[in-house]
């Protein structure tokens, strides 16, 4: 892990959850970390968390769903680091179950905006300042390739990020930037409670295990073939 030392990565969510998670693992190996969010206050207690690990940490707050916020937060991203080696899109959202016919217009614009809107504003701003050997994770869900009934705006921005983490591989091969898609099964954390609070957490995989598969996938070779990074069960609850 000697070679995350020095690198820069940054984590969209990563004030909690699998973020969080992944943060705390990068600033242990001595990765300079930019976390986001839009909760100022889990941010600052994220930074200090993240700061005890004795490497540069920097928490900007963001909605990624926001184009102009997300130019925003890139503009300060450029005056800290003149590239990026690492991207998180972690950043996401879920909704209450409900039949096509019952789910609110909003909710369907706002899971959509996020989701997959969000993935691309963040993507298309930090390419600018990645280079060869750069890497860029996006947090999918299993809910991008199973279907969960009353969770179709869930299921489609999931399913569409899939589509767009797909072609983004395909745009930057010949730049050498790899693209990984994560696919993780149930995981234990807070986006449980939007939709579904007594969700049998127990039985969930905890978010640092998720964290250190992304950590390991992000550790290999530049050159190794790795396009999706699948962790826990594909059924059961989502």
């Amino acid at each position: 892990m000697k070679i995350l030392k020095n690198k820069v990565a940054i984590i969209t969510g990563g004030s909690r959850g699998i973020g969080l998670a992944l943060a705390q693992l990068l600033t242990r190996h001595g990765c300079r970390v930019v976390i986001t969010g839009r909760d100022h206050r889990r941010l600052k207690e994220a930074a200090g968390l993240l700061e005890q690990n004795k490497t540069a940490v920097t928490a900007l707050p963001c909605d990624i769903s926001d184009a102009v916020q997300v130019e925003k937060l890139f503009k300060a991203v450029r005056k800290l680091y003149p590239s990026i080696d690492i991207l998180f899109n972690n950043a996401g959202m879920a909704h209450a179950p409900a039949p096509v016919d019952q789910l609110p217009v909003d909710v369907w614009k706002q899971l959509i905006d996020t989701n997959l809107t969000g993935t691309f504003l963040v993507t298309r701003s930090a390419l600018p300042l990645m280079v060869a050997g750069g890497t860029i994770v996006n947090n999918l869900s299993m809910a991008a390739v199973h279907t969960f009934a009353g969770m179709s705006a869930y299921n489609a921005s999931k399913a569409g990020a899939l589509g767009f983490t797909n072609v983004l591989r395909e745009d930057l091969r010949k730049r050498g930037i790899r693209v990984l898609a994560l696919l993780a099964g149930a995981t234990d954390t807070g986006i449980w409670d939007q939709f579904w609070p007594e969700a049998p957490r127990e039985k969930m995989i905890s978010p640092e295990t998720v964290a250190q598969a992304v950590l390991h996938a992000i550790a290999v070779p530049a050159k190794a073939s790795i396009e999706e990074i699948r962790i826990g069960p594909t059924a059961g609850v989502l």
